[in-house]
């Protein structure tokens, strides 16, 4: 378990993109955290980091992002309005689970039951405005953040 805190939505962005250099195919990230607790931006940090020179938003409404053009694709999801499996089957979650990139899903705690064992859990606490203590579950970060 790994422990960071970031003093702005800057730092919590760029926190995301040296966690992108840990992202294999198939890895699924957990982001837990209240609203306005940095998810979003740490995975405007985690597209950039893997290359994708895009926008970033919450897929509130969509309910998936695809973001491609990268080292490898990431699938961006907001499960906040998931409530049941078929809720979550129509968001094609499990289909995503074997394609060719890392899912990052905000909200994970809806579809729990779901998430594969080796889920990497990214928590997000929100201390005041601006600074964020986030807690990343084990991953192979090797010299990326010491």
């Amino acid at each position: 378990m790994y422990e960071f805190v970031t003093r702005s939505p800057d730092e919590t962005e760029k926190f995301g993109e040296r966690i992108a250099k840990c992202l294999t195919p198939g890895m699924v990230l957990a982001l837990e955290g209240d609203l306005g607790a940095g998810k979003t931006c740490f995975v405007k940090g985690l597209a950039k980091g893997l290359g994708y020179t895009g926008e970033v938003s919450s897929p509130t409404f969509a309910l998936v992002n695809e973001y491609r053009g990268g080292r490898i694709p990431l699938y961006h999801f907001d499960m906040y309005r998931v409530s049941s499996w078929d809720d979550l089957y129509s968001t094609g979650f499990f289909d995503y689970l074997e394609a060719d990139g890392a899912l990052a899903v905000e909200w994970s705690e809806n579809i729990a039951a779901a998430l594969p064992e080796d889920t990497v859990y990214v928590t997000f606490e929100k201390i005041d405005d601006t600074v964020r203590r986030i807690t990343v579950g084990e991953i192979a970060i090797e010299d990326t953040l010491a």
